[in-house]
């Protein structure tokens, strides 16, 4: 599995790529591998408030529908567009153009909580 060396990981397979007080977020490569052809992603509300380790999203795949939880809190700033025509962008690239939203981290929130990525491939591997 890729597990990309500047990302930060949630054990609920979500990953965060930690950008001063912004972050992107999407699912990892093993979480699109579990889903197999994700076919819908019900996209969060811009502006919505979610604290870390809510549940903030869906992604539905031929095979199962996954809640997508949030690694950090903060509030919605943006959300891919893009998955709306395309969710496959999500198998195709999860760590590029198939991100999901976009937060604004609280000030208090802090991503310290997230697996490094050897801890998440150590994590993979007891799977």
């Amino acid at each position: 599995m890729n597990v990309p060396s500047d990302l930060l990981y949630a054990t609920s397979h979500e990953w965060l790529r930690h950008e001063a007080d912004h972050a992107t977020v999407g699912i990892t490569d093993h979480a699109q591998h579990e889903l197999t052809d994700v076919v819908y992603v019900e996209l969060p509300a811009v502006g919505a408030h979610f604290e870390a380790g809510a549940q903030i999203c869906v992604v539905e795949s031929v095979k199962a529908a996954s809640d997508i939880y949030s690694p950090a809190a903060g509030t919605v700033e943006s959300v891919n567009e893009a998955l709306v025509s395309d969710p496959a962008l999500i198998n195709t690239d999860p760590y590029g153009n198939g991100w999901i939203f976009k937060l604004r981290l609280d000030s208090t929130s802090s991503p310290s909580s997230l697996k490094t990525p050897e801890e998440y491939s150590e994590l993979l591997g007891q799977l």
